[in-house]
């Protein structure tokens, strides 16, 4: 076995204790130690050469409409939204846009 491959680093973080319960109750039922996950994390870090998935923002929350009573709660929402000025300019945005991507 090569010398390096005996040798270990210590890493300390801090994860919020709820995300730290879920994720040893699942590396528990797989037979995976934490370190040896957070080990095998890193280790793909360095053989992808970055993050080993995909990183985004979630979707935007789809709107569904089942019902009237629905379409007009969803328009009643709308309406307190622009009422308080919560909304965007189309034109404006689109020119942010543009102008962003120089189109």
């Amino acid at each position: 076995m090569p010398r390096e491959a005996t040798r270990t680093a210590t890493i300390y973080t801090r994860v919020d204790p709820e995300t730290k319960e879920k994720a040893e109750s699942i590396l528990s039922q797989l037979g995976i130690p934490m370190s040896n996950a957070v080990g095998m994390f890193l280790k793909q870090i360095v053989l992808q050469n970055g993050i080993p998935f995909e990183m985004k923002l979630p979707a935007p929350e789809s709107v569904i409409i089942r019902s009237k009573d629905d379409l007009i709660d969803k328009l009643n929402e709308a309406e307190a939204d622009i009422e308080a000025g919560n909304y965007s300019d189309a034109k404006e945005t689109l020119g942010r846009i543009r102008k962003k991507h120089n189109v």
